[in-house]
């Protein structure tokens, strides 16, 4: 594994400008106020042949009595426990302050190599950094985030402590699941539940997850990446830019995932909004898993399955391929299906077709119903053959794309999907116009 370097320090001294900065990607949500970085955020980064991990924490407030900061605090403390080098971030600008001192003893109690970085210095003055050597931490380095001065000495410093490692040449190819849904219908405490540990803040306020937060785990003999997004407000809802920002990240993580796990809250139901998302879903043609969570809180009888599909089969007509699981991330009822299914999503998204039973399956189909015909023109289909996966998408030549009806389109994508087990995946059919001979 590549050795981890993980920043920290009080709120709002610019540990997530200096990470996206060195990881040369905007990961981390960056708003000028503090707790806007919250779960541990983690990125790939290099310097100088040195290959690491870093790790963007939230501020530290130790003598903070607030619910989320101490959240917060544990989290950046499993940061700091899993570290081989903390790199602790001040603001200039600032000075020093009770919580400096504070989280220089809490550094200095792991027993780990701390490097001390000033922050926020734009105007290069010796002197502005005598004061932080009282820290005992060693030598200060003064750094400008903004301006991307000072960034290449410290981290030279920071790769002091780090052995060089060789990369592989080749990863296993790790499945991306993206966890989403509307805020506070248990997506981090299914990730949680899934990873077995608590990787991400749970609480009851809603927008509590702001980033995108990936995690790297190993499960049925297969190596996964779990994304935990934010979660998806209606457009009129969203008020503050930093949940503006988490919103894209969270559509972001749709776009990136391999499969995505829709997690709905059972007791309020499946809303307009969580059909929005299922939509964007099918759009952007990822397979994926209806998650009904909290179904330890709903009252049941020998039908309540039944009735909840019922809804699920009028509200999501229009992905009729989706397969659904009702779970409790609380109590981890079920939640053990959740992977497997995730596989199979993937499995079927990936899902071949050769060309000669393709075209078999699709003459059988013309046979059985015949095309449509438009003003004395009848539909010919040629032949056909997938030229994609992920998600599966079959061209079929015909001479002429206008003589198409969509009810028809409809009837093969039906044929095909009762010949091939394409559950949990849209598919793609594309209609090309061939010359006639």
């Amino acid at each position: 594994m590549k050795p981890i370097v993980a920043v920290v320090g009080r709120p709002n001294v610019g540990k997530s400008t200096f990470f996206n900065k060195v990881t040369g990607k905007k990961i981390s949500i960056v708003e000028d106020k503090p707790g806007v970085t919250r779960d541990r955020i983690y990125a790939d980064a290099e310097w100088c042949g040195h290959s690491f991990t870093l790790i963007d924490t939230g501020g530290i407030e130790l003598k903070s009595e607030d619910e989320m900061w101490r959240h917060i605090k544990t989290q950046a403390e499993i940061a700091i426990e899993t570290a081989d080098v903390i790199l602790l971030l001040c603001d200039v600008k600032s000075d020093i302050t009770a919580s400096d001192y504070d989280v220089a003893d809490m550094l200095r109690r792991s027993r780990k190599p701390v490097v001390l970085a000033v922050n926020k210095l734009d105007n290069y003055k010796p002197e502005k950094l005598f004061d932080y050597y009282s820290l005992g931490l060693g030598e200060p380095f003064g750094i400008s985030c903004e301006q991307s001065t000072g960034i290449g000495d410290l981290l030279d410093a920071v790769c002091s402590h780090l052995e060089k490692i060789e990369e592989e040449e080749s990863e296993d190819e790790a499945i991306k699941i993206a966890v989403v849904g509307k805020p506070n219908a248990g997506k981090s405490s299914l990730v949680n539940r899934l990873l077995g540990y608590d990787r991400t803040i749970v609480s009851n306020i809603a927008g509590t997850t702001r980033d995108a937060i990936d995690t790297v785990f190993n499960a049925l003999g297969q190596k996964f990446v779990l994304i935990d997004t934010a979660g998806i407000r209606k457009k009129k809802a969203v008020e503050e830019d930093i949940e503006y920002y988490s919103v894209i990240r969270a559509l972001g993580a749709v776009r990136r995932a391999d499969v995505c796990l829709m997690v709905v809250d059972s007791k309020e139901g499946l809303s307009e909004q969580d059909v929005k998302i299922c939509g964007y879903i099918h759009e952007q043609g990822k397979p994926s898993v209806i998650v009904m969570n909290k179904w330890d809180l709903i009252e049941k009888d020998t039908h309540t399955v039944n009735e909840f599909n019922k809804k699920l089969d009028c509200d999501l007509a229009f992905m009729d391929y989706y397969q659904s699981v009702y779970v409790s991330a609380k109590s981890g009822q079920r939640t053990d299906k959740i992977l497997t299914m995730a596989l199979k999503a993937v499995e079927n998204s990936r899902r071949r077709i050769s060309t000669g039973t393709l075209n078999e399956l699709i003459g059988d189909a013309v046979r059985t119903t015949e095309p449509p015909s438009k003003k004395g023109r009848h539909l010919k289909i040629y032949y056909a053959t997938q030229d994609n996966v992920c998600p599966p998408r079959f061209v079929i030549f015909v001479n002429n794309t206008e003589l198409v009806h969509f009810s028809y389109k409809r009837y093969l994508e039906n044929c095909i999907r009762k010949a091939f087990d394409f559950s949990y995946t849209p598919i793609r059919i594309l209609f090309r116009q061939r010359d006639e001979d």
